[in-house]
Order: C-alpha cells, then structure tokens, then sequence
C-alpha cells in the first residue's frame, strides 16, 4: 500500500469520527440557530431552561444575575420564533435583595401558544435598561425547542369581577363589586384567560339590567405579560392611550376588578401591576 493511499485513509477515518461525534454527541437540532455561548456569563447565568431544550407552555426561567442586570427587583423576557416574532414574554423578579453587585437568584413562569405541534425558537433575557441608551442594552440568547400542549376537552368556569355601584353606596369600595360566571378553554393560562376575558367588558343585558357596570374595555389597555412567582401575580399592561388614570374612584374600581378576578386562583395571593404608574388618580 502506496503513502498516498495511507493519507487517503487516514484523512477519511478522521472525518468519519469527526461526522460520529457531530451526530451522536455534540446532537444538533435541525433547523435551530448556532447562538454562542453566553457573552455575559460573568453578569447573568440561567439555570433552566437549557439551550436547545424541549420545553412546553407554562414553564419556568431561573438562573441568577448581578444586581445591575436588574431595575427595580426585575428585568424582561420574551420568546420569540426564528423571524423574530414573539411568542410570549414575561418578567423576571429577583429572589432577594437586587441592589448589590453580586449574583441574585430570579425566576420567572412564561406561557406560550404555538400553532404548530413543535417549533424551535428563541428564549431572549434582557438587562433593564432605564436609561434608553442602546449602548446600555444587554441580552442573552437560548434556542429551545417548544411543544404544544395536549388540548383538553371541555370548558372551565370562572368568576369575573364587575361592580355594582348600589352595593356600597358609591364608596367606591371592594364592596361594589359582583362576581358573574365565564366560561373559558381549558388552557395553561387560565388566569390571563379570565383576565383577558374581563377587561373586553362584555356584561349581558341581563346583568346589566340589575344594576352591573365596568368600564372595561379600555382603548388601547391590553395585558401583555403575566409572572407568577411564589404566589405574587405580577401583570404587566400596556396603557397606550392613558385609559387607567383618573379620579380615585374609578382606578380603584378597575384595578379591585383585575385583582379579584386573579384571586380566585388559588395559587395567587398577592397581584402586583406593571408598570407602576397605571391604575393612579
């Protein structure tokens, strides 16, 4: 046998190990990115998910980041697909006390509702960024891969929560206000469900008749994001026209309903809204 053919050989063994390794360890997912590794492992690490992991609607982001990845004990996520679009987002809440320099655990449950039986995506963590500066922005990129959940059978009733101005007087109070019967999907997200459902205001006119009022919908005012960690609600809104300010009275109506009508879950004990200057007088 000629030394030609020897490195002929060789160079051929090489590249077949090579190709075994790529397939059988190294398990690439088809039609997923090739992100690089973290470049700000030295200012945020996730623990879960994992890249490329298959994960399903309703499942939890935590890891731990330094205090200036925060702002206000709390920072952006969003998933979104291959051409950018998201899918769903978040916020993620520190597990202690933020305002330091080093490493403070987070956690965060996002939610997601694909069309497709699997799709691969993106799982994007984002500083807060107060200032607005571009320079200022930082992220992180995960692929995963997402599972659509088995759709169950049947409807789920809730209790959305109206007011009634001649229960209390027009005190304006947690008094007024009037539980009425839904019915929703069985979904992974029966609380943003039934809050959707209560902020686009659709009483009946039986309901009406006795006396049952909202405001909602509100033009504009939309739930954009829900985190449930340690049973605080936290729901993040988008108020582009300024629709949830006013007299003291009436934001106090519009917020006791949102808060209401996520308390009947009982996995939530306490509601925070996001961003904080919604709901003022």
């Amino acid at each position: 046998m000629n030394k030609t053919l020897v490195t002929i050989l060789i160079i051929i063994l090489v590249l077949a190990g090579v190709a075994g390794w790529y397939l059988f360890f190294y398990k690439p997912v088809i039609g997923q990115p090739v992100l690089p590794e973290n470049p700000y492992s030295d200012l945020i690490q996730v623990d879960s998910p994992k890249p490329n992991q298959t994960i399903q609607n309703h499942f939890i982001v935590k890891g731990q980041a330094r205090g200036y990845w925060y702002f206000e004990a709390s920072f952006p996520i969003k998933l979104v697909d291959l051409s950018g679009n998201v899918i769903g987002q978040a916020i993620a809440q520190a597990q202690g006390d933020w305002m330091t320099e080093n490493f403070v655990p987070f956690e965060s449950t996002l939610n997601f509702d694909i069309a497709t039986t699997t799709m691969p995506a993106i799982l994007i963590l984002h500083n807060d960024n107060p200032s607005g500066l571009p320079e200022n922005d930082k992220e992180v990129r995960i692929p995963v891969i997402l599972i659509k959940p088995l759709a169950s059978s049947g409807p789920r009733t809730v209790q959305l929560y109206y007011y009634n101005p001649k229960l209390d007087n027009i005190a304006c109070s947690e008094k007024g206000l009037v539980a009425v019967e839904r019915q929703i999907p069985i979904t992974q997200t029966p609380i943003q469900d039934a809050i959707k459902l209560l902020l686009k205001g659709e009483l009946t006119s039986q309901e009406i008749s006795q006396g049952i009022t909202s405001e909602y919908p509100l033009e504009g005012f939309s739930l954009e994001a829900a985190s449930l960690n340690n049973k605080v609600l936290t729901l993040t809104f988008k108020d582009s026209g300024g629709k949830t300010v006013g007299g003291s009275c009436r934001v106090g109506i519009l917020w006791n309903q949102i808060k209401a009508t996520a308390k009947q879950f009982p996995e939530v004990s306490e509601v925070k809204f996001m961003p904080e200057e919604l709901f003022q007088p």
